[in-house]
């Protein structure tokens, strides 16, 4: 169902909610856009829960206190309910309801998300890179109702309840089951104002429903629940012995993606890794589909991100920068800025990034020689740097870059003693950061952005405005420089792609006839980008993300106690979760050191899994991922059309420079072989 526009004479209308989707809807909180933490079980029981009364609700099963009794098997088309009556009808002998809450609980991740489809699909939420969810304009602004009702979908369901509970009127069956449930999950206390009073109409509103008493039934024999009662019969972590830690053909090469498949394989998906040097700290490894599965789920509960950034803040005098921020605070950052990190941004003002790329590669010549990495960051820089906070930086990126990977290596990856951050070189090179910071703010003047599109630094500067304390002045630096730094991380992948596409000379060829066809026109053909026509490009863009993402993992600390494939993660514990090993795992992507862009056909699809992760993964996975796969794509297709590259020393391996983020080694030289067409600026 489309949304409504504005002005439209009337709300749209939809079916009326199942008890499902309105608990979740009562469980939104829209400020941390996510739901409302739940005890596992609780929520599990709950949701199991609310299927079953919905089927009581609309006569298809009828319970007592002995017994539940299925009335009608007959599909109702919702998946929900339907998954629910698949189980009812699989087993023939009556039990009573809290037997079946039990027996569905342990599906509830099934439950919750077809209900989250439904709701999708229906335009009430709206779906956010990171595993956030909020509701959608339209029903914020209450252009839905439900079914001839007056409140908005949302306030229909609150306002409803609240009323239920403050109010001396007898609430419906319906909200009698809606409060139960939410009671159950313990969460009316965060949506409510509740004393003693409202405490003691709650007790008995639940009391007026079978259901209800079973769900509660259900918690208080199960208080631990099955998927926490694991923690009493954990394993034991194992340690990754000395001679698998030093003596690794993956290591000395670099590939730190494959070097935590390969202890993976052999010691399980999480390994403790205690290195031999105190300098190094010890850690926990989480590798694997299934740990990438919960992290992607769970991690924002368990998982605390600012602990290992803390040392960056402080390098660039700081506090509270995006990556280190958790919670509400990260989820509120992340809106602020999506805008300009969007798809959508790089997709309206491709004829000037276009024209930015043309004019940087202009004077490029046959027989050129070029550092490949170098190339690339500042090929990259010359397209995102404009685009996104309108100035020029080429002429200090290297400083910015150096210092930004200085600042890691010594103060996340802690492979270098924190001295070197300090040292004289390394403080010119800060002081380049200082020239672009005063560059941006200076062009950022209301009058000389009159007429611009908008950008990353105008986002950044309204914010700053609007909460100078959620976004103080001493944090403009970092953010004002990200941008900057993006050319690193990009032009790295970038770096990857053409050297595979030199070590692939008959794909080169097919990517090159698909270049053709994109830029060999007196325009670009942009619509071509996402068609069949550049098929080969994007299937060999992906493969190489998987083989050389950039990003390896991420480092977090416990901050929770919490059990994950049977191992216990002890509070405080520093933890890599290591999200691209899974792309080196023969039972994720078979013959996983083949380079095979034929995995990402439709037939095999290897990729739609929690096993391929190269932009991360939960709550702070790549924030411009949609930017950085187009603005890629377009450019490995330009470069293509433009040139034929070929090494200066081809005889040699690629090797990975690990730290603090994986490229190529920067001594890879690359030559222009060829100069395929020459564009007009």
């Amino acid at each position: 169902m489309s949304s409504p526009t504005v002005g439209s004479a009337a709300p749209a209308v939809i079916p009326t909610l199942s008890l499902p989707e309105e608990l979740i809807l009562m469980l939104l909180n829209e400020e941390t856009g996510y739901f409302h933490q739940v005890p596992g079980w609780h929520l599990n029981c709950a949701m199991a829960g609310a299927a079953l009364a919905e089927l009581s609700l609309q006569a298809r099963i009828d319970t007592d206190m002995e017994h539940l009794i299925l009335l009608d098997k007959t599909p109702t088309g919702d998946p929900v309910l339907d998954f629910a009556l698949h189980h009812l009808t699989a087993d023939g002998e009556p039990k009573d309801a809290q037997y079946w809450v039990e027996r569905l609980a342990p599906y509830a991740e099934i439950i919750i998300d077809l209900a989250l489809d439904r709701l999708t699909n229906a335009g009430m939420l709206e779906y956010h890179d990171g595993n956030f969810w909020t509701l959608t304009t339209a029903v914020r602004h209450g252009d839905y109702i439900v079914d001839g009702d007056h409140d908005t979908a949302v306030e229909f369901i609150k306002t409803r309840i609240g009323k239920s509970i403050f109010g001396a009127k007898i609430p419906s069956p319906r909200d009698v089951i809606i409060i139960g449930l939410a009671s159950t999950c313990e969460v009316l206390r965060f949506i409510f104002e509740i004393d003693d009073d409202a405490e003691d109409r709650i007790q008995l509103l639940r009391q007026m429903d079978l259901i209800g008493q079973a769900i509660a039934n259900a918690v208080a024999h199960n208080l631990a629940g099955p998927s926490l009662r694991h923690a009493a019969f954990t394993k034991q972590i194992p340690a990754v012995p000395l001679r698998r830690l030093i003596f690794n053909r993956h290591a000395l090469r670099g590939n730190l993606p494959a070097y935590f498949a390969e202890l993976q394989q052999h010691l399980g998906p999480i390994y403790h890794i205690k290195p031999p040097l105190k300098m190094f700290p010890d850690m926990y490894v989480l590798a694997g589909p299934k740990t990438n599965r919960w992290v992607h789920r769970y991690g924002r509960m368990y998982l605390r991100s600012r602990d290992y950034f803390r040392g960056i803040e402080a390098a660039y005098h700081a506090s509270g920068l995006l990556p280190a921020l958790d919670g509400a605070e990260h989820f509120r950052m992340r809106k602020a800025l999506r805008s300009s990190y969007s798809r959508a941004n790089l997709e309206r003002q491709m004829s000037k990034v276009y024209a930015d790329a043309k004019a940087h590669i202009a004077a490029w010549s046959e027989g050129d020689t070029f550092k490949l990495v170098e190339m690339c960051h500042h090929y990259s820089n010359a397209q995102l740097s404009p685009l996104l906070v309108s100035v020029d930086s080429q002429d200090v990126v290297d400083d910015i870059i150096a210092y930004k990977q200085r600042a890691l290596s010594t103060h996340v990856a802690r492979v270098l003693p924190r001295f070197l951050l300090r040292t004289p070189g390394m403080k010119r090179k800060a002081k380049s950061i200082d020239l672009v910071v005063d560059r941006i703010q200076r062009s950022h003047t209301s009058g000389q952005r009159t007429g611009c599109p908008r950008d990353h630094a105008d986002d950044l500067l309204a914010l700053h405005n609007s909460d100078p304390i959620f976004l103080p002045e001493s944090n403009l630096k970092f953010a004002l420089s990200a941008p900057v730094l993006a050319a690193m991380y990009v032009g790295d992948e970038l770096s990857f792609i053409l050297h595979a596409l030199m070590t692939h000379p008959d794909l080169y060829r097919r990517v090159q006839a698909e270049a053709d066809a994109v830029f060999g026109n007196p325009e670009p053909r942009w619509d071509l980008l996402d068609s069949d026509e550049v098929d080969v490009t994007q299937r060999f863009f992906k493969e190489c993300l998987r083989l050389y993402p950039t990003i390896p993992g991420s480092i977090r600390t416990v901050m929770n106690s919490c059990v994950v494939e049977d191992y216990a993660l002890p509070i405080g514990a520093r933890v890599f979760v290591a999200t691209t090993a899974s792309h080196y795992l023969d039972d994720v992507f078979p013959d996983p050191y083949t380079f095979d862009i034929d995995r990402y056909l439709p037939e095999r699809g290897e990729h739609r899994s929690p096993g391929y992760a190269p932009f991360g993964l939960g709550t702070h996975n790549c924030l411009g991922q949609r930017l950085v796969e187009l603005q890629l794509v377009s450019s490995v297709l330009l470069l293509a059309h433009c040139f034929t590259f070929e090494l200066k020393k081809p005889e040699r391996k690629l090797s990975i420079s690990p730290f603090p983020s994986l490229s190529p080694a920067k001594r890879i030289k690359v030559v222009i072989k060829e100069r395929r067409h020459k564009l007009a600026i």
